[in-house]
């Protein structure tokens, strides 16, 4: 043996080896020879399977002597990053194929155990911590919203002796909604506190009829009688306010503004309730209705002027011994104008609207930093160039916004005398902005490109939408100062007689 291993290391003889894994020519598995110098060797190397289990790979073959076989066979004495080892051998033929190598296992990490006595006390302890802070958290929560109900309540309170807390000893809650209004309102500005309290508490909620931004609106009962309840979310407790304050203001009530029956606030000390209740118009709001309604023209025009009607009556000043401030709305579409049940409309939603006080000629600006709907916005709004301390640029603001309306309701007015044409609803600069419009999406419609929703060639064959198309022009008109006043727009369609019989198709 020894001396055909000499043999071998001096190049007169040839040795086999066993080979897999790393034979000549990609071969599975066979026979390798060396000569001399080289070495019949088995590697062994650490592979992760698909499990995440190690298992050793071994591979068989031969390194000839040109190849550092001293230099590779001593390989497994140096660290490596992965774990592998190797083992040569040159004594007889298919020596390697008895060869075992095997790396060192590397160690694994001892998963840190609680015995029974040491997991006892941590299991408790982690426990007790766990639970003293969710009752911790608990009672800041609970006292927060008791702060908030509190505060809230001592608001309306405030609120409550600056607007018409007299007492009414001879007044009773009984009767109709309509003489009761009749009978403690003689200054137009809603029902005593106190009685609306009483009233709040007694009716009875019967379906959800809408949701809006600012809160949700119920169809709801009081004797017999349906109100619509707007329930307020709790971060819109500004705009809750505000419109209470507004409704209140004195000499309010008018045919084409909203009827307001009560304010207050509900709940206890884990929940608040704002409600505003006013009248229910089970038309619903102008939006709705014109996606399912069609107008004629008599129709049309007691609409439009109806509206015209309520602005009207908002922007102008009542001066007398206890007179009404003059107002703009600041939120004027067709979702909050609502239709009532003789065609004509009233106008609702104040949580954004705005007082003129002539005495001290200040602008009772409301702390909401909303200001408005970016699609009915005038351009002075848009582009930040309104002068938000003039009150008369907010009323022009309003008719701008106006003359959107008017827009939308043209479009669904019907002309021609055997073949009705009428086009289907549509927002304004539909066919310009996406449906939920950027502030940027609008100024570059109205600002920039200057453009106006299209006014269709049918309008001029007819009287009333001829006029009005005349109306909504000047109302939109870039030039704030253009534009007409609402007083000139409802003495304008009034030169009109309309046909007392409102036909809604």
């Amino acid at each position: 043996m020894g001396e055909k291993t000499a043999l071998l290391k001096m190049g007169l003889e040839v040795r086999k080896c066993y080979c897999e894994g790393h034979c000549a020519n990609n071969v599975a598995n066979g026979t390798c020879e060396i000569k001399g110098g080289g070495m019949c060797f088995t590697d062994v190397e650490a592979v992760i399977n698909e499990d995440g289990e190690e298992f050793p790979l071994r591979r068989y073959g031969c390194l000839p002597g040109d190849e550092g076989t001293l230099m590779q066979c001593k390989g497994d004495l140096v660290p490596h990053s992965q774990s592998k080892s190797i083992q040569c051998c040159d004594d007889s033929d298919f020596c390697n194929r008895n060869l075992t190598p095997m790396y060192t296992p590397r160690p694994t990490p001892d998963i840190p155990s609680f015995g029974p006595q040491d997991s006892l006390p941590f299991i408790v302890l982690l426990t007790s911590v766990t639970f003293c802070l969710t009752i911790f958290l608990l009672c800041i929560a609970f006292v927060y919203m008791k702060y908030r109900k509190k505060e809230a309540q001592s608001k309306y309170n405030a609120y409550s002796k600056n607007y018409h807390s007299e007492k009414y000893p001879n007044m009773e809650v009984h009767g109709p909604l309509a003489s009761l209004i009749e009978q403690s309102s003689g200054s137009g500005s809603g029902l005593p506190i106190l009685v609306q309290r009483t009233i709040s508490k007694q009716i009875q909620m019967v379906d959800s009829v809408g949701k809006g931004r600012y809160g949700e609106v119920w169809l709801g009962r009081w004797r017999g009688e349906n109100v619509a309840v707007k329930v307020f979310f709790t971060t819109e407790e500004q705009s809750w306010f505000r419109e209470t304050e507004i409704y209140q203001t004195v000499l309010m009530r008018h045919e084409n503004i909203l009827g307001f029956i009560a304010a207050d606030i509900k709940g206890t000390g884990s929940w608040t309730q704002m409600l505003l209740i006013t009248d229910y118009h089970e038309n619903g709001s102008l939006f709705d209705f014109l996606q399912n309604h069609c107008l004629d023209p008599s129709s049309l025009l007691v609409m439009a002027k109806s509206i015209s009607s309520g602005l009207c009556h908002l922007h102008t000043e009542i001066f007398s011994t206890r007179g009404k401030p003059a107002i703009a709305h600041r939120d004027i579409k067709s979702k909050n104008i609502l239709v009532k049940r003789n065609g004509e409309c009233c106008i609702a939603d104040f949580g954004l609207a705005v007082k003129y006080l002539s005495d001290t000629k200040e602008i009772d600006v409301p702390p909401n930093v909303r200001s408005g709907t970016r699609r009915y916005m005038a351009p002075e709004l848009l582009d930040k160039s309104i002068n938000v301390h003039d009150f008369e640029a907010h009323k022009k603001a309003d008719m701008y916004a106006f003359s959107l309306v008017l827009w939308e309701m043209s479009r669904r007015c019907a002309t021609g005398d055997k073949l009705k044409c009428i086009d289907d609803y549509a927002v304004p600069y539909y066919d310009c902005v996406p449906s939920d419009p950027s502030f940027e999406d609008m100024m570059q419609v109205v600002c920039v490109k200057k453009m106006r929703p299209q006014l269709p060639q049918r309008w001029e064959t007819e009287d009333v939408l001829l006029a009005v198309s005349k109306i909504m022009q000047e109302c939109w008109h870039a030039n704030p100062d253009v534009r007409l006043t609402s007083l000139r727009v409802k003495k304008t369609l009034s030169k009109f007689d309309p046909d007392l019989s409102i036909k809604i198709v």
